[in-house]
C-alpha cells in the first residue's frame, strides 16, 4: 500500500476550539467544564496517575477518549489551563438510554468542589444525550469515594441504586479487587 501524499485535515470535530460548557466560579477558584481536545490526552493521563485507586490506562487511550468520544468525556480546567477534574464514558450502543461512565478523577486542587458531580452532570446535560435514563459504572469494593459520588448522585436524581458483582477478582487476573456494576435510574433529565 502506498501512503497517500493528499494533505490531512482532521475531522471539524478535532479542529473546532472548545468552549466551555460550565464554569464553576467561587470566591478562591474558577473551573471550566468542556469537552476534551488531543492537547489534553497527556494531562488526563497525569490527572489519572495522581487519583488512586483508579486505574491508569495508556497515554493513547486517554488521546482516543479525548477524541473518539469527546461529546461523552468531560475535563475541568482551572484559569491556568491545567486539567484538574475528568470524566469519561459512553452511551451504551445496544441501551441507548444508559450512559457508562468508565472513570471520574478529581485532583486534588479541586477535591472538595462538588466537581465529580458537575462533571457527571455537565456530560449528561449536553445535546444529544436527552434519551439518558439510567447511569452504569463500575466501583471496587472498597472505593468509598466513589461509593459516595453515587449514592449522592441517586439521592440528589431521585433515582434508585442497584448494585452487583460484575467481574470477579479471576476474572481481573487475580490481581484486581472485584468490580461492582452499580445502576442508578430511571432518572428524568430535569432532576439532572
Amino acid at each position: 500500500m502506498t501512503p497517500t501524499t493528499e494533505n490531512f485535515t482532521p475531522s471539524a470535530d478535532l479542529a473546532r476550539p472548545s468552549v466551555a460548557d460550565t464554569v464553576i466560579g467561587s470566591a478562591k477558584k474558577t473551573l471550566f467544564i468542556r469537552k476534551p481536545t488531543t492537547d489534553d490526552g497527556w494531562g488526563i493521563y497525569e490527572l489519572v496517575k495522581a487519583c488512586p485507586p483508579l486505574d491508569v490506562n495508556s497515554g493513547y487511550a486517554y488521546l482516543l477518549l479525548a477524541t473518539q468520544f469527546r461529546d461523552t468525556c468531560a475535563v475541568a480546567t482551572d484559569e491556568e489551563g491545567e486539567i484538574v477534574g475528568f470524566v469519561s464514558g459512553y452511551v451504551k450502543r445496544n441501551a441507548p438510554d444508559t450512559y457508562f461512565l468508565w472513570q471520574v478523577a478529581v485532583g486534588e486542587k479541586a477535591r472538595g468542589t462538588g466537581l465529580a458531580r458537575r462533571l457527571v452532570e455537565a456530560v449528561l446535560m449536553r445535546p444529544g444525550m436527552g434519551d439518558v435514563r439510567h447511569l452504569e459504572t463500575t466501583i471496587t469494593p472498597d472505593n468509598e469515594a466513589s461509593w459516595g459520588l453515587f449514592k449522592r448522585l441517586a439521592d440528589r436524581w431521585q433515582a434508585p441504586l442497584n448494585s452487583r458483582e460484575y467481574f470477579s477478582t479471576g476474572q481481573l487476573g487475580g490481581e484486581h479487587d472485584p468490580e461492582n456494576l452499580v445502576r442508578i435510574g430511571p432518572f428524568e433529565p430535569q432532576q439532572i
